[in-house]
């Protein structure tokens, strides 16, 4: 008999990757949902439509599925990131880089504003004395994966002139602290203009690193 269970009539079986990232996927929902203590290997195949057997076929443990699970999703809000920082290519040599900067902005506050970042935050701390790898996997997927690509992006509009002459990691870091800092502030409110937040915090990048002085 097979271990797969049932997911409809109609519906092609998945083959062997398939069925990983359906775990990996239903791990990370019922972990962000119930926390590590309190999530079971039964409720994860349950999510992922396999039998329990399938789970262990895939990954040996539910300390394996952490792991696996909240980097996977790390890797994935690496992905987004990092596309939203591809904005900041390729811009007119004598362009106002303001409104790719903004653009590349907002997109990084989506990306940090999302359901999905917040779980993985909350998950890496929670478990950090625990899967001390875990969070620096995380923090090394997204955080410095990120500002990285973010400071190649701020050093090309340096050399062209569009910024001063900076440190291209600290104004990486600057610019990120901007963004990402009242959007943390204000979680317990009702949730910000994102664009607002992104003009403003570009705004000020620009007054400390802008290439014309006047701006």
């Amino acid at each position: 008999m097979s271990s797969e269970v049932s997911t409809g009539a109609g519906r092609k079986p998945r083959g062997r990757i398939e069925r990983r990232q359906a775990i990996l996927d239903g791990a990370f929902m019922v972990f962000a949902r119930r926390g590590y203590a309190q999530a079971c290997v039964q409720e994860i195949a349950q999510e992922a439509g396999v039998a329990k057997p399938t789970v262990y076929n895939h990954l040996t443990d539910k300390e394996a599925l952490f792991r696996e699970a909240v980097l996977a999703a790390a890797d994935r809000l690496s992905e987004a990131g990092l596309a939203a920082v591809e904005g900041l290519r390729g811009l007119p040599a004598d362009g106002d880089p303001r409104p790719a900067l903004v653009g590349a902005g907002h997109a990084l506050l989506e990306v940090h504003g999302s359901e999905g970042a917040g779980a993985v935050r909350r998950l890496a701390s929670a478990q950090a004395a625990q899967f001390p790898d875990v969070a620096v996997g995380v923090r090394e997927r997204t955080a410095l994966r990120v500002r990285a690509a973010l400071a190649d992006r701020l050093a090309r509009l340096a050399l062209t002139g569009r910024l001063r002459p900076c440190d291209p990691e600290q104004a990486a870091e600057h610019l990120l602290a901007l963004l990402t800092g009242p959007l943390d502030y204000r979680s317990d409110t009702p949730a910000p203009d994102l664009r607002a937040l992104a003009e403003s915090a570009v705004d000020v990048f620009l007054r400390a690193y802008g290439g014309d002085p006047a701006r």
